[in-house]
């Protein structure tokens, strides 16, 4: 439904190249130019810069890229309101969520995925990334949501949305306001995640990364789950690596602060993880949910 110019546009702004839009749409390169030049006469505008064989958006092209996204999302949107209206699904859904995303990202998602499914039942279960893997591999859950980066040729993987993980301290920390260097991590108390955490090999892997040997650093205490880490450094001197979205409203009420780190950041994503093979309807009609909202 989404026009099919602009469609193509919105192809080729994506990939910035008028060979991969033609690959992709599965038609010829000329018949992308003209698509392209059609618009362009239209609007009485140039929509890219040609230099070579290299292509950018043009002020005006960036514009129309913003409304494309928009109107991609609309067209996407009101074909899903339409679809579900002879549709009655029901039946139970179980997901296995990692601790960060089941208590901080998946109710808000779920609630709103109730209000327009009410005969579907759903089953959250919270673990560490190593167990809901184990729960899918046998079949206790339908899918998992998690936070870790290791993978197995068991299952498939897609990405559910991007995250970052700060450096955290109660706001009445000494450090606060200042900026640290990655040395200064071995002059310091933390705090991490338990074992098979997701979030914890992630950023073991991320420091790993910057010459960070984790067994040399004072790791005062290992706990389960996030709020265990926040009200534990609210009553001491130490620091923890956190999702951001788990601490949002400790910064906001000023009850906790991020600490910087100079040059260095730790940005990931979470994954759906799916076993092997065709997804049951109701599976395909939350991925889809989610992936529209």
């Amino acid at each position: 439904m989404f026009d099919y110019r602009l469609k193509v546009f919105h192809t080729v702004a994506s990939r910035l190249s008028f060979t991969k839009a033609s690959e992709e749409l599965n038609i010829s390169q000329p018949a992308v130019t003209k698509h392209i030049k059609e618009i362009e006469n239209q609007l009485n505008n140039k929509l890219f810069d040609r230099n070579g064989n290299s292509i950018q958006l043009t002020e005006s092209g960036k514009i129309l890229f913003e409304y494309a996204e928009k109107i991609r999302n609309i067209y996407r949107d009101l074909e899903f309101d339409i679809h579900q209206i002879n549709q009655q699904y029901k039946g139970k859904l179980i997901i296995g969520a990692s601790t960060t995303i089941a208590q901080y990202i998946l109710p808000e998602i779920l609630a709103t995925f109730k209000s327009y499914y009410k005969d579907i039942r759903i089953e959250l279960i919270a673990h560490n990334t190593e167990m809901i893997s184990e729960l899918l591999k046998d079949g206790k859950i339908d899918l998992g949501i998690i936070e870790g980066e290791s993978q197995s040729n068991y299952f498939d993987y897609k990405k559910f949305k991007k995250d970052e993980i700060v450096l955290v301290a109660k706001a009445s920390h000494p450090l606060v306001h200042k900026t640290m260097n990655l040395q200064d991590l071995y002059s310091i108390d933390l705090v991490f995640r338990e074992y098979g955490s997701g979030s914890l090999e992630f950023i073991q892997n991320r420091l790993k990364e910057r010459g960070i040997i984790t067994d040399e650093l004072n790791i005062v205490m290992q706990l389960g789950s996030s709020e265990s880490i926040k009200n534990y450094l609210l009553h001491s001197e130490s620091m923890a690596f956190l999702s951001i979205s788990t601490v949002l409203n400790e910064l906001k009420n000023n009850i906790m602060s991020v600490i910087d780190i100079k040059n260095f950041s730790i940005e990931r994503d979470f994954h759906f993880i799916l076993r092997k093979g065709e997804q049951s309807d109701l599976i395909k009609l939350f991925l889809k949910f989610v992936n529209r909202n």
